[in-house]
């Protein structure tokens, strides 16, 4: 595990820290013309070695960063302004997929020590994808025969509601995972403070109403997946 830990620690320092967004800027505008590409993966190569201090290292380093400048290049050249954001997620679940084979090849045990936490992982992105999207058709369907007339989403961000609910739920599950219910609790006041503004102002006790369903309905559904987890 110690592996892994330094591993991650100097990928989270070579690609965030240490790689000014100038860095970054020119390697979208040039691709693999631009030197700070080649400045970006040196770097990242000399951290590996400083942080694990094992000269004997060095043929994974260059392998971890051999694949770290292919998956860069393979997100410079298929990256859009439409899709940027995906494959920063996409190029970074890569980074650390190659990290976790380094670690698996120089030790196969760890690959054993993942085992115990396995089931329980898969329940727990089972339930995570539930609590996203499923989730949220759901809530909307039960209640949509409600939905206030004067209820628009002039002013509202783009699919904001839905990120700001998926974003709750998972927050809930997460905090039941930990035993920490009182935290629930914080959240719960958290958006009562923010929505008692459009509330107050809405002057609508229909769309109070329809909110409050909403709420406790998303809410209802996290903590019924976190009931699971525990009796899992």
């Amino acid at each position: 595990m110690i592996i892994l830990i330094k591993l991650i620690l100097a990928h989270l320092l070579g690609d965030f820290v240490f790689q000014p967004s100038r860095w970054v800027e020119a390697k979208e505008a040039k691709k693999f013309k631009a030197y700070q590409l080649y400045l970006h993966l040196l770097v990242h190569g000399l951290l590996i070695m400083l942080i694990m201090a094992d000269m004997s290292f060095w043929p994974y380093a260059l392998g971890i960063v051999f694949v770290h400048g292919l998956v860069d290049l393979i997100k410079l050249y298929a990256q859009k302004p439409s899709t940027k954001r995906y494959w920063f997620f996409i190029d970074q679940l890569a980074h650390l997929l190659t990290i976790g084979v380094v670690v698996a090849w120089i030790d196969p045990g760890f690959i054993a020590l993942l085992y115990p936490i396995s089931e329980k992982l898969w329940l727990v992105l089972t339930l995570l994808v539930f609590l996203s999207i499923p989730s949220s058709i759901i809530i909307k369907t039960i209640i949509s025969k409600w939905t206030p007339a004067t209820d628009d989403e002039i002013g509202s961000l783009e699919k904001a509601g839905q990120y700001i609910g998926i974003l709750e739920r998972w927050f809930v599950l997460i905090f039941i995972i930990a035993g920490r219910w009182e935290a629930i609790g914080f959240l719960v006041a958290a958006k009562s403070v923010f929505r008692f503004g459009d509330l107050k102002e809405s002057k609508d006790r229909k769309l109070t109403e329809y909110i409050l369903i909403g709420t406790l309905v998303s809410f209802g559904l996290a903590i019924l997946c976190g009931w699971i987890y525990d009796q899992y």
